[in-house]
């Protein structure tokens, strides 16, 4: 994916770099970052349905290569879909900072003295969207895929969207460290999943508590405490690590 410009038309980039210290007083509204960074995410469909892709691969291949027992299915099924929504996770990282530091948009927004956190928690949760909120949707699928009850397909549902923005943060951490590095997308996974393997644990052991008739409301509820103490401090530790990169 590419980044376009911080404003879409050429001649308000033009003036925004002749009057940088107007942009600086004034500052970048919310609105302007969102509205952004929604429309380049848009622009690059390709780059975010590679990871639903995979998700769905996964999930589709896995019945087929474990036989069609339903209790050997049910039993592997939730561990699967989360698994599945793990990796497509991590494989659509590696370009959530890359492209605004080649093309110029990281030193724009520095430039202008734009609130960094404020951007890469925008940038996440519309990352989030696109990948673990439609995630989260189609793990649905595991009812006729792995002859799961309706019920624990809804608690599987909500394990992914209390567990994977913390998965996202941890993810974002481990890209923001290897910015500055040759190949370091090839890095991120090493440093994300051992720091995300817990969250796993927990969310399937949830909705296996679930299935067994018991009370599994507890760690849904401590994924839930972890993803927004995620998301009220990564942004500002990703900031920074992401302005030094830039300054190296």
């Amino acid at each position: 994916m590419t980044d376009s410009p911080l404003r879409d038309s050429p001649v308000q980039v033009a003036n925004k770099s002749s009057n940088v210290s107007a942009l600086a007083a004034r500052g970048i509204s919310f609105r302007q970052l969102w509205r952004r960074e929604w429309h380049v995410k848009q622009q690059g469909a390709v780059q975010w349905l590679y990871p639903l892709v995979l998700f769905l691969v996964i999930i589709t291949l896995f019945p087929l290569a474990v036989g069609s027992e339903p209790a050997l299915l049910q039993r592997l099924g939730v561990s699967a879909v989360w698994i599945a929504a793990l990796l497509s996770l991590v494989m659509g990282v590696d370009g959530l900072f890359k492209p605004a530091l080649d093309n110029g948009t990281l030193a724009q927004l520095v430039v202008a003295k734009a609130s960094l956190p404020l951007w890469v928690l925008i940038r996440l949760v519309i990352h989030w969207i696109f990948s673990s909120g439609i995630v989260a949707v189609l793990s649905l699928l595991a009812v006729p895929l792995f002859q799961l009850s309706w019920f624990e397909a809804w608690i599987l549902m909500a394990s992914i969207v209390t567990g994977s923005p913390m998965l996202l943060m941890l993810s974002a951490v481990a890209s923001s460290l290897t910015l500055s590095l040759k190949n370091g997308a090839v890095l991120v996974p090493l440093i994300a999943l051992p720091m995300q393997l817990p969250v796993l644990i927990f969310a399937t052991g949830a909705v296996d508590l679930f299935a067994t008739g018991l009370n599994g409301l507890p760690i849904l509820a401590l994924l839930l405490a972890g993803s927004i103490i995620s998301v009220l401090v990564m942004p500002w530790v990703i900031a920074m690590t992401l302005k030094m990169a830039w300054l190296n």
